[in-house]
């Protein structure tokens, strides 16, 4: 059985650079749109962006091996492959990486590759990857 499409909302300050950042870098196709909101496809999903300037603050931070991730984020898990290309895309954009591509939790159970980056609205993002997709949810 197919994964169901998960569907989220954020807050974003414009329109026009989200739809940039989404669309050029990340790779989504969009979906409905009006004045205040946009729709995009992010990996089969469904994310909604609002425009609400106001609810735009940075997410605090947790520590998590040894990188400071922030609390609030979401993003996707990617093909080993397709991991590192939208890494290399991000990098030739020169976009800033809030944690640059690595491997967590390297030797255990859900060892992964991993990265951080915001968007222009400041929202979190976490590209992730397994070489083994079984151990997406591997406790031992």
């Amino acid at each position: 059985m197919a994964m169901p499409p998960f569907h989220l909302a954020f807050p974003i300050r414009d329109l026009e650079e989200t739809r940039r950042f989404y669309v050029d870098l990340v790779g989504c196709t969009v979906g409905r749109e009006a004045e205040k909101w946009i729709d995009f496809d992010f990996f089969g999903h469904q994310i909604s962006a609002h425009v609400k300037p106001d609810e735009c603050d940075l997410a605090k931070t947790n520590e998590v091996d040894g990188d400071n991730v922030p609390v609030r984020h979401f993003g996707a898990v990617l093909p080993w492959d397709k991991w590192e290309a939208l890494a290399e895309v991000f990098r030739e954009a020169g976009v800033a990486f809030l944690i640059g591509p690595r491997v967590r939790f390297e030797g255990e159970p859900g060892e992964q590759g991993t990265f951080f980056v915001r968007d222009p609205s400041g929202n979190g993002l976490e590209f992730k990857s397994f070489r083994n997709p079984e151990s997406l949810f591997a406790t031992e």
